[in-house]
């Protein structure tokens, strides 16, 4: 029986239909219930406000541990403290619930974490790889560094398996962030000034993430530490906007401008931090995950995509 926190989210809810139907026992927690949530979750409250006595209840009997649950990454930070928010809910709760999972003889857990982890952006045909050293450059990309350290700590003397799984931009239906309004923008039907970025973004989609996740739970080894998950091909920004659009069954409006103005064109704005996404590399090297699990992604951007949009919503979040 798998046990999965966070399982009302865009991943969680992802994972829980994908184990239902292969018919994997499990538990999906949620903080409370909300309308349109399947009946068979389990309404836990605030996993940071729970007692240890509470969250050994909660993966008591459970083979496996997929903790999706956290505070992820904001675009606009409404909080005083960031810093200390995003360590409460994601490096406390993550100690705490190892921690309670080691003493309930739980096989293996599983940490969903990030490619910030390592950085905003890849240097051009290099990409991370799971043994470089780490390189966080914001507060959630901290904290999750720190609850993969926490994880790791929290395993003592038992004998518990316990992986990180990077993941970089995660799309498909019903999520939301960045790829999200760059879906708008492409099906608006606005030209986009995107065509001279030569870069090289790793993606992940949904289908692959959760078939990427059994494989790390049934893996006749079990994983350690930490490796990236992605899909089998990075992809340029100009590239995506056309598959998008390909989807979307519009023609895509680019054109050309140089990457420098573009970035000028960032600063002035306030908008620095979008346009790099649009125009850096960030560019993952999955061989690690691949290798132990014999994992291959299933679905190819293209097949993705279409795929997301016939179910009426394409769309993404970190």
């Amino acid at each position: 029986m798998i046990v999965v926190t966070g399982a009302g989210g865009f991943i969680g809810t992802a994972l829980c239909e994908h184990l239902r139907s292969r018919s994997i026992p499990f538990i999906g927690t949620v903080r409370q219930m909300t309308k349109g949530m399947p009946g068979d979750l389990e309404p836990v409250g605030d996993l940071s406000q729970l007692s240890d006595a509470s969250l050994e209840d909660i993966v008591g009997g459970a083979d496996a541990v997929v903790h999706l649950a956290g505070r992820a990454h904001v675009m606009v930070e409404a909080d005083r403290n960031p810093a200390r928010a995003y360590a409460e809910a994601n490096v406390e709760v993550t100690r705490r619930l190892a921690s309670a999972a080691a003493r309930s003889d739980v096989k293996r857990f599983v940490l969903a974490s990030s490619v910030k982890v390592n950085g905003e952006r890849s240097r051009p045909g290099r990409p991370f790889r799971s043994d470089d050293v780490p390189n966080p450059q914001d507060a959630y990309a901290r904290s999750k560094l720190a609850a993969e350290q926490a994880m790791s700590d929290a395993l003592g003397g038992s004998t518990m398996a316990a992986v990180a799984l990077r993941f970089p931009l995660v799309y498909g239906r019903h999520a939301k962030g960045n790829f999200a309004r760059l879906v708008q923008l492409v099906a608006s039907g606005r030209r986009l000034p995107l065509a001279s970025i030569r870069n090289r973004r790793s993606l992940l989609y949904i289908g692959n993430l959760v078939e990427a996740v059994e494989a790390a739970l049934v893996a006749p080894t079990p994983l350690s530490g930490a490796h990236f998950v992605a899909d089998a091909e990075a992809v340029s920004t100009p590239d995506l906007v056309r598959a998008i659009a390909h989807a979307s069954k519009i023609r895509p409006r680019l054109f050309a401008m140089p990457v420098p103005l573009l970035r000028m064109a960032g600063l002035v704005t306030g908008r620095s931090v979008v346009v790099a996404r649009l125009t850096d590399s960030l560019e993952i090297d999955t061989s690690s995950f691949r290798g132990a699990t014999h994992w291959t992604p299933r679905w190819p951007l293209d097949a993705a995509l279409l795929r997301a949009a016939s179910q009426h919503r394409v769309a993404t979040a970190y």
